[in-house]
């Protein structure tokens, strides 16, 4: 018996009639779909009067869930592969499930849809090309500080996703460690209560400053190309080094890396000034 098919089944990111006349027949043709929450994908289902089983597949069993679905589509069943909103993959473990059908030599097809980080770019006000989708940043520690480093230095727009109750923090982090550029915030895509926020991260941090519900796209303009620090500048940059330097849960090498990349000064020199403010440096 041939190898069944992976169908990767995009699903509305909060609007139920997003859903694609492609994406209900497939998932009405397929033995089984692979959810990962099987609840909500229930009430999808049932929204379409689709009965079909239902298999959970999530961040924390699909090492042992992956395995016994690659046995079914060896053993000729079809199954859809659906997140619980958006398209599977995107920041998601269905990534995993995908790869081990390609390592496995199965057939995996796509069915288009919505996605919450396209969705957010085209309505952002910001460039569309190049950009760079970051994923969700590391919630805490040196992993967060790195992203957040790393990425000041990327000229194309960047695309992330955060949890409502990190937006306040997110925000913090990209003013300190890329400077108060201009950003979109999306929230609540497709729904009742969307809302699209534009202006700077400065004006974004006051205007979520008592906190925001639902789920949220960030869309952040990319850094600009240019000359290094002036000496007038110096100021405003072992300003920026100090305050980050009093954060506890930053690092001296974090906040070296942050500033010289931000301001655009050899991090030799920066590191210079921080050893000078040695006094001031938390405990690492």
């Amino acid at each position: 018996m041939p190898a069944g098919t992976l169908y990767v089944v995009a699903t509305p990111i909060g609007n139920l009639s997003d859903m694609t006349f492609r994406a209900i027949e497939v998932l009405r043709a397929v033995q089984c779909v692979a959810a990962e929450d099987t609840r909500h994908t229930l009430k999808l289902l049932t929204h379409y009067q689709i009965r079909k089983p239902l298999v959970s597949y999530h961040s924390h069993n699909m090492e042992e869930r992956g395995p016994a679905i690659m046995a079914r589509l060896e053993g000729g069943e079809d199954i859809a592969l659906v997140t619980d909103a958006g398209t599977p993959g995107i920041s998601d473990p269905g990534t995993r499930l995908i790869q081990q059908a390609v390592a496995l030599g199965i057939q995996v097809m796509v069915i288009p849809g919505p996605t919450a980080s396209v969705a957010a770019l085209v309505v952002s006000g910001l460039p569309t090309h190049p950009f760079a989708f970051l994923g969700f940043p590391p919630p805490r520690g040196g992993s967060r500080q790195r992203f957040f480093t790393q990425a000041a230095v990327l000229p194309m727009t960047l695309i992330l996703y955060e949890s409502a109750k990190r937006l306040g923090r997110a925000l913090a982090d990209m003013e300190a460690f890329w400077g108060d550029r201009r950003i979109a915030v999306a929230r609540e895509l497709t729904k009742i209560h969307e809302e699209v926020f534009r202006g700077t991260v400065s004006e974004a941090r006051k205007h979520f400053a008592q906190g925001v519900r639902g789920e949220v796209t960030l869309v952040v303009e990319g850094a600009e190309a240019g000359a290094p620090a002036s000496e007038a500048d110096h100021s405003a940059w072992k300003e920026e080094l100090q305050r980050l330097l009093r954060q506890p849960s930053t690092t001296t090498r974090d906040a070296v890396e942050a500033v010289a990349v931000r301001f655009r000064i050899p991090r030799g020199k920066v590191y210079q000034e921080a050893l000078a403010r040695s006094e001031t440096l938390p405990p690492e």
